[in-house]
């Protein structure tokens, strides 16, 4: 993130980043820092108690919410080294409406695995993942990797409909209608990119139609404001 970008023209994940005093490690350097850590503890804790299984599906995750930071930076950088009109930017960004949604995806997701899912299943997708007494610190993990990848969804989500209601709201010149058609190209490839967690829920009916409804809304909704996104002329 630039030195002159403003905070309240930063996604959350961009402004925690670039606040930390005398931190410079720059956008690929925070991404790598994000895989290591996480993926070095989980391979860790999947030696010390043997849940390699588990294991593979928390590198999954991590994955996926890598590609979601990469994303979340190129929206963010190429927004806002365009001409898009204010109140669109500010609502984009200033809101922080995507820390919103991925608190409501988050408890969700956590209702779900800790109370519906074990009045519902003889074998809880936690139970099957870690045992029936699952470690402690492995929940805690697991928890701070479910809470990494909802707040990208989020993010995704709060982008496409942003990104829609811009398309519908305003014209743009063409270098900025052609970064914005981009910007929600780029949200498609994160929606699409999504779809290799299906495997892993494929016995869990709602959490298969929780991933692939919004793997599918993200792709129209963001398609639909590609398609809509107008020029000045």
């Amino acid at each position: 993130m630039s030195d002159t970008t403003e905070y309240g023209e930063t996604w959350v994940y961009e402004s925690i980043v670039g606040a930390l005093p005398g931190v410079n490690i720059g956008e690929a350097g925070a991404i790598a820092i994000q895989i290591a850590v996480f993926e070095v503890a989980v391979i860790f804790l999947a030696w010390v108690y043997d849940l390699w299984i588990a294991a593979i599906a928390g590198t999954v995750a991590i994955v996926v919410a890598a590609v979601g930071s990469v994303v979340m930076l190129r929206m963010g950088e190429q927004t806002r080294a365009v001409a898009v009109p204010a109140p669109y930017r500010r609502l984009l960004f200033g809101s922080s409406i995507e820390v919103v949604l991925g608190v409501l995806a988050f408890v969700a997701l956590v209702t779900h695995l800790f109370v519906f899912d074990p009045q519902q299943s003889e074998t809880p997708l936690m139970t099957s993942l870690f045992g029936p007494k699952p470690p402690v610190v492995v929940v805690y993990l697991t928890l701070l990797v479910l809470w990494d990848l909802c707040y990208r969804i989020g993010t995704s989500w709060w982008a496409a409909v942003v990104n829609l209601w811009g398309a519908i709201r305003y014209r743009f010149d063409d270098p900025t209608a052609r970064s914005v058609k981009r910007v929600n190209y780029l949200n498609v490839g994160f929606g699409v990119a999504q779809v290799v967690l299906i495997p892993f829920v494929l016995d869990q009916r709602v959490l298969l139609v929780a991933v692939g409804g919004h793997v599918v809304a993200v792709t129209l909704v963001s398609t639909a404001a590609a398609v809509l996104t107008r020029t000045s002329r």
